[in-house]
């Protein structure tokens, strides 16, 4: 009898292989920071490096140290812990004291990915959790911004402030008047890694080219934030013009491209993804109009992590015979009767 061709051997799920590994898709993810990076140093000098390189090693330094503590394999090589050192970096202003990269990749590391169970099991994104934390923990350090080329010390504490982002000068009731190659190329106040629109999109391509973040989230996140700001501009300005600055002005192509696509805190179906995006621009745009802040990526993509279990439940591939909101009830039913035994017990799930 013929040996059997190996090509034909059925076994069991699952089929596909795939050389991509988590160190892989981290470290794509650095190179498609790089160029904001290097924008970044040109436009507020080689303190942005240093806070950068201290956030990284702090985040590096805190997994590595929970994880010895807590007799667990470290991590490191996996390069997760330095993407959210340099994402967060990037949510700083240069003038920040150089223990607040610290605190933040802490908070980050220890409180957000690792009690939470580690990679793949955090509910938040860790870098913006962190910003938020820092926002209201120390407002005072996280809203002060410095002009464009303003020499700054490397290490040392700076003193004095002299800008203010574009959505701030909106927000307080003053006009703008930046042209859009400006905030193409970085020239605006703001935090490090969101001024270079055109550096951040460059890098969007090559993680959307090297397959590692898929179209729907980023596209549905700033087109909806397009759209509401080309029907309801602000601060007296053209309806297109507002439009630009809403989109290139702010952290949006930041958060849109690189954190809202996290792959353990966004959607995995392809209907939740688009909710999701939608769900993300919905809020920015209102926190931006209502909130007291001027930016609300931030938050918006926060609330949304919270609600990926719900988004993802609602659209999984339905099963032959049954209905979505079947499946939905069911869910939450359960949900309801593991929060009563819970309770009946005196303790946590």
């Amino acid at each position: 009898m013929d040996k059997p061709n190996r090509l034909f051997i059925v076994t069991s799920s699952p089929h596909v292989r795939s050389t991509d590994s988590t160190h892989s898709l981290m470290l794509d993810v650095l190179i498609a920071l790089f160029p904001a990076l290097v924008v970044s140093a040109f436009t507020f000098g080689l303190r942005a490096l240093s806070l950068t390189a201290i956030s990284v090693a702090a985040c590096i330094f805190f997994e590595w140290l929970y994880c010895k503590l807590m007799k667990k394999p470290i991590p490191v090589s996996d390069l997760s812990a330095a993407v959210t050192g340099v994402l967060l970096a990037f949510n700083l202003p240069v003038s920040v004291p150089i223990w607040i990269p610290i605190v933040g990749a802490a908070f980050a590391i220890v409180i957000v990915k690792q009690l939470y169970g580690g990679m793949g099991k955090n509910v938040f994104n860790p870098a913006l959790a962190a910003r938020v934390f820092l926002m209201l923990s120390w407002p005072a350090y996280m809203t002060r911004f410095t002009a464009p080329h303003t020499v700054l010390p490397l290490l040392g504490n700076v003193d004095a402030v002299s800008s203010a982002t574009p959505l701030g000068i909106l927000k307080e009731g003053g006009s703008v008047t930046l042209s859009v190659m400006e905030t193409l190329l970085g020239q605006v106040g703001g935090c490090l890694g969101e001024t270079s629109a055109l550096a951040l999109l460059a890098g969007g391509l090559y993680l959307l080219y090297r397959r590692v973040i898929s179209y729907r989230i980023p596209v549905t996140y700033i087109a909806t934030v397009a759209v509401l700001a080309l029907l309801f501009p602000r601060g007296g300005m053209a309806a297109l013009d507002y439009t630009a600055l809403a989109v290139t002005g702010g952290g949006l192509l930041l958060g849109a491209i690189y954190m809202a696509t996290d792959y353990t805190s966004s959607p995995v179906t392809p209907g939740g993804q688009l909710i999701y995006g939608f769900g993300c621009g919905l809020l920015t745009v209102f926190i931006r109009y209502f909130g007291s802040y001027a930016e609300g990526v931030s938050f918006s993509i926060l609330v949304m992590n919270a609600l990926v279990w719900m988004i993802d439940a609602n659209f999984k591939p339905k099963r032959y015979g049954t209905s979505r909101m079947e499946n939905f009830k069911k869910l939450m039913k359960n949900a309801f009767v593991k929060n009563e035994d819970t309770a009946d017990k005196g303790g946590h799930a």
